[in-house]
């Protein structure tokens, strides 16, 4: 864990598009691997996050509802997408569209997780940063973790119920929202 809480600056900083932020986690999330861009984009030395979990570089403004289904998912052996706001050692945050799998084993058991990450595109991360305010304010008006995260996973599925999409197709609307902002149309 951090030996001392980082504050965030609100200082974003970024990576180019074709270049993947990658680590891999055991079974408990803890860091068996990180790439030299996940170095330098989180400003962390291998030796300060090798060991360690992977909410290293949690966000505070990250909604514990999105980790919650994402170990949901994970833990049913299922891959995740999810865009994610990280935060570096040095209070600057950073956002990426994270890939994560189980990793197997020679038997199918998962042996641990790997997850690959792009920059987002700006319009995707506007519509989900919206999102995730209003899932982290409901977080923050409850006292105990697990009601937190409770009322925040219920806020997500009246969202997604409300737009009449599963999380995937929500992600995935974004990210083809995004591709056709882009290409002009």
């Amino acid at each position: 864990m951090r030996a001392t809480a980082v504050r965030p600056t609100g200082v974003e900083r970024t990576f180019d598009q074709g270049r993947l932020i990658v680590s891999k986690t055991d079974t408990k999330g803890i860091i068996r691997y990180a790439n030299r861009l996940f170095l330098e984009v989180s400003a962390y030395g291998a030796e300060q996050v090798i060991g360690q979990p992977h909410n290293v570089i949690r966000h505070p403004d990250m909604p514990r509802a999105v980790f919650h289904l994402l170990w949901e998912r994970l833990g049913g052996g299922h891959e995740v997408f999810a865009y994610i706001n990280n935060l570096a050692s040095d209070g600057a945050h950073y956002w990426v569209l994270a890939h994560v799998t189980p990793s197997v084993d020679a038997h199918g058991r998962t042996v641990g997780y790997h997850s690959s990450r792009r920059v987002p595109d700006r319009p995707a991360v506007q519509a989900v940063d919206q999102l995730y305010a209003r899932l982290r304010a409901e977080e923050l008006r409850h006292n105990r973790p697990a009601d937190a995260v409770a009322a925040s996973r219920r806020l997500l599925a009246a969202e997604l119920e409300g737009r009449g999409q599963s999380y995937d197709e929500f992600v995935w609307s974004l990210t083809a929202d995004a591709a056709t902002v882009g290409a002009g149309r």
